[in-house]
């Protein structure tokens, strides 16, 4: 072996070791973090990677209105997205969200339409599963299934949780004011 091939040799086993993450790797990383997807097992963690298409938004740019059809769940790679209604008069800002959140997952389990809109409050690169693909998945692979949407169900329950709480809270407020 020449002196000139040994090196393009090092040089290539080195770059390969100390290569960095792919965006593949750091969405690996958010989905074994998430509750539909952490008791998957790492093949199927890759199976779901497939099935995601990602997608680029500019500062103030809408990623979903209110009223559009419930497609996908979006997964937060960088940046920052704001949900919101604007039925009323007023903005109302419900939630923020940053790198490793996600939203729009109730988009998985209903067909209905987006009960809020979103927003890119920065540039931001998202990570979306659309509903059929996910259907498709599930279909083929029912134990997987289950703890997806066993997962989401933990979601769901979880913010109705706190959406109670705050109900309940904003009730007690009330009546105290009205005595």
């Amino acid at each position: 072996m020449s002196e000139n091939e040994n090196k393009i040799m090092e040089n290539s086993f080195w770059a390969n070791i100390f290569k960095p993450k792919t965006e593949s790797d750091e969405i690996l990383e958010i989905l074994k973090h998430m509750p539909p997807f952490e008791k998957l097992k790492p093949k199927e963690l890759k199976d779901i990677v497939s099935l995601i298409h990602n997608r680029s938004y500019s500062a103030g740019e809408t990623v979903f209105m209110k009223g559009d059809p419930g497609i996908s769940i979006y997964i937060i790679i960088n940046g920052k997205i704001s949900i919101i209604d604007n039925s009323q008069d007023a903005k109302l800002k419900l939630a923020e969200f940053t790198r490793g959140d996600f939203f729009g997952e109730i988009a998985l389990v209903d067909d209905e339409k987006r009960s809020a809109s979103a927003i890119a409050d920065t540039n931001s690169t998202l990570a979306a599963i659309f509903k059929p693909d996910l259907d498709d998945y599930i279909r083929k692979n029912p134990k997987a299934g289950v703890l997806i949407l066993s997962g989401l169900a933990k979601i769901i329950t979880s913010r109705l949780r706190n959406l109670n709480n705050d109900y309940f809270n904003l009730y007690q407020k009330l009546l105290i004011k009205g005595d």
